[in-house]
């Protein structure tokens, strides 16, 4: 059953574009990042991720845990896990 999520992100002043293009180039196979936008109000980039199954929560914990904290700028995220 594949699994979709979003990655909420808060980033340094003037840095979402650059974050959001950062974490398109993310794109690989499970999981893979699938879009990210810089958006106005709260949050400065929404992060979609896919997984083709549950055996890669391991891959997504690592996507959300290690690599979008790690891009350039980001300053906080929040992880919604579609159901």
């Amino acid at each position: 059953m594949p699994i979709r999520a979003y990655i909420l992100v808060n980033t340094d002043p003037g840095k979402a574009k650059d974050v959001a293009d950062e974490a398109t180039k993310m794109k690989g196979n499970s999981p893979r990042v699938s879009i990210a936008h810089a958006v106005t109000g709260r949050f400065d980039v929404v992060v979609q991720i896919e997984a083709d199954d549950s055996d890669s929560l391991k891959d997504i914990t690592e996507l959300v845990l290690s690599k979008i904290p790690e891009v350039a700028g980001v300053c906080k995220t929040e992880t919604l896990l579609v159901t």
